[in-house]
């Protein structure tokens, strides 16, 4: 067993020891105007966008859109890497999130910050484990998500909620 206090924080998946850099790389190119093309490893093209409210063309995500999409997908990604780890059954999970942000502050009000304030994220998570290894895996996940935590080392009040439903209820499909 590690020295974690926390007895609910499962064992590292990886050699504490050993350091080991995860490199990402995006490129991107903006024409001068709200709409940007990125490009990620060999994937097709993705983009952002502001509304057309916000000045942009509306079509694509926001910028800060994107950011709550990688929660979501950074948290999928975590759960499953902590349910394999917890030997952990569930048949998928469903998310939904949203932010609130001042606009004044990307515009250059001074003391306005020009990202989030708060957000709110409900995660369902479709198992038929007891309680207490939910709760685990919960406190787990954010424990390990590295978007919620960016998000929490920025002080974005993010109200996190977290809903256990029975397996057989999901009905979700990710194609």
């Amino acid at each position: 067993m590690s020295d974690m206090i926390d007895p609910d924080i499962i064992e590292p998946s990886i050699d504490p020891a050993t350091k080991k850099i995860g490199v990402r790389h995006v490129k991107a190119t903006n024409a001068a105007g709200t709409r940007t093309k990125i490009q990620v490893r060999d994937f097709e093209p993705t983009y952002t966008d502001e509304p057309a409210s916000l000045g942009g063309t509306n079509s694509a995500p926001s910028p800060l859109e994107t950011v709550l999409a990688a929660l979501v997908g950074c948290d999928g990604v975590i759960i499953n890497g902590v349910a394999t780890a917890m030997n952990f059954a569930y048949s998928g999970v469903d998310f939904a999130c949203e932010s609130q942000i001042d606009v004044r502050g990307p515009k250059g009000v001074p003391g306005i910050r020009p990202y989030f304030e708060s957000g709110k994220l409900e995660i369902v998570v479709y198992s038929d484990e007891p309680e207490s290894r939910f709760k685990q895996l919960c406190k787990n996940v954010e424990y390990r998500c590295p978007v919620m935590n960016l998000l929490a080392a920025a002080k974005v009040d993010m109200a996190v909620t977290w809903v256990q439903k029975p397996a057989s209820e999901y009905g979700g499909n990710v194609d």
